[in-house]
């Protein structure tokens, strides 16, 4: 059996489809409000529960041997508590009732950004590269990434947890329902900005891709104890991806500049001023957005390449067309109801 928990989110359900095209039973953790309309089509089991309720846990991993860990609080924005809560201590939880269980592998998903907010031209990060380096202030998806990552560490050095750990880098494709929405309307406003030069090379993948690399990992025996950067389906720079995007959603790709500095100074006044005034909703701008968008830090999937087999499916230009194609569809479709 193949446990995998963020079903509902953008890579989990791909991580759930792929297991099920290839023949393999699948559960799911999901909670009594989540919308599992793509899940049913698939057939799956659903274990209604929480990850930060240890039973839940137990009942979910009964009798698994893989669970693939997606689920954590995303976002840039929002309290401490919900980070540590849905991020650290769920993690935990479920990895406390795999171990019981005695599965064979334990799959995480973590992020390039437990690496921190390293920075630097020319600078090139891989796996063995030190977690939380220079983590921005409030940044509390990334602090509460490197926690759960180093407590599985712990697990693994202590008892020999079957672990193996994916890093993805910023996610996009399609039943993306977090940032997609926010992403074409400042496209297509012409809102967007161009950060630095705009010849950076950025660290996307395509969910399809990253849940290639997940399956890949699971079943690999060379795999256990590794943790892969699972970060980009190819070179691209900033400017690249924006004019893909702009010829999928039809307008005219950014041309106006703004320095890294100045626009990363201009976030954190933001998000100093959010902090005043407790505003709930985000800035409209933060730190962690200029600095994915940004970034001169490259971080390769060379070792997920070589280990794993690892090549990514789906192009840029393929998966971009795609991922708006869809986004468009569905908005379409929530206006015709």
């Amino acid at each position: 059996m193949n446990v995998v928990t963020g079903a509902t989110g953008l890579l989990g359900s791909h991580i759930v489809e792929k297991l099920v095209e290839a023949g393999q039973p699948v559960r799911v953790l999901v909670r009594s409000t989540s919308d599992t309309s793509f899940l049913d089509t698939l057939g799956v089991e659903k274990v209604t529960g929480d990850l930060t309720d240890p039973a839940s846990c137990a009942a979910l991993c009964r009798d698994a041997q893989v669970v693939y860990h997606a689920a954590a609080r995303v976002g840039d924005w929002g309290p401490w508590e919900e980070f540590r809560l849905h991020t650290i201590e769920a993690t935990t939880n479920l990895a406390q009732a795999a171990q019981q269980a005695g599965v064979r592998r334990f799959l995480h998903v973590s992020s390039i950004s437990a690496y921190g907010h390293p920075n630097g031209s020319n600078l090139v990060l891989d796996e063995t590269a030190p977690l939380g380096v220079n983590v921005h202030r409030w940044s509390y998806y990334t602090l509460a990434k490197v926690a759960a990552e180093r407590r599985l560490w712990r697990m693994w050095e202590q008892d020999q947890f079957p672990l193996t750990v994916i890093r993805p880098s910023w996610i996009y494709g399609i039943r993306d329902r977090t940032t997609i929405e926010r992403f074409h309307r400042i496209m297509t406003s012409g809102k967007i900005k161009i950060i630095g030069s705009g010849d950076n090379r950025l660290n996307v993948v395509n969910a399809s891709n990253a849940a290639d690399a997940c399956l890949l990992a699971a079943g690999n025996p060379v795999a256990l104890g590794q943790a892969y950067n699972c970060s980009n389906d190819g070179a691209i720079t900033q400017k690249e991806y924006l004019a893909l995007w702009a010829e999928a959603f039809g307008c005219e790709p950014p041309t106006k500049k703004v320095p890294f500095w100045l626009a990363s100074s201009v976030a954190f006044d933001c998000e100093v001023i959010w902090r005043l005034l407790r505003i709930k909703s985000p800035p409209f701008v933060t730190r962690y957005t200029i600095w994915l968008m940004g970034r001169l830090v490259y971080f390769p999937a060379d070792k997920a390449r070589e280990q794993l087999g690892w090549q990514p499916r789906i192009s840029y230009a393929a998966g971009i067309a795609q991922t708006a194609r869809w986004f468009l569809q569905q908005r379409q479709a929530a206006v015709c109801e």
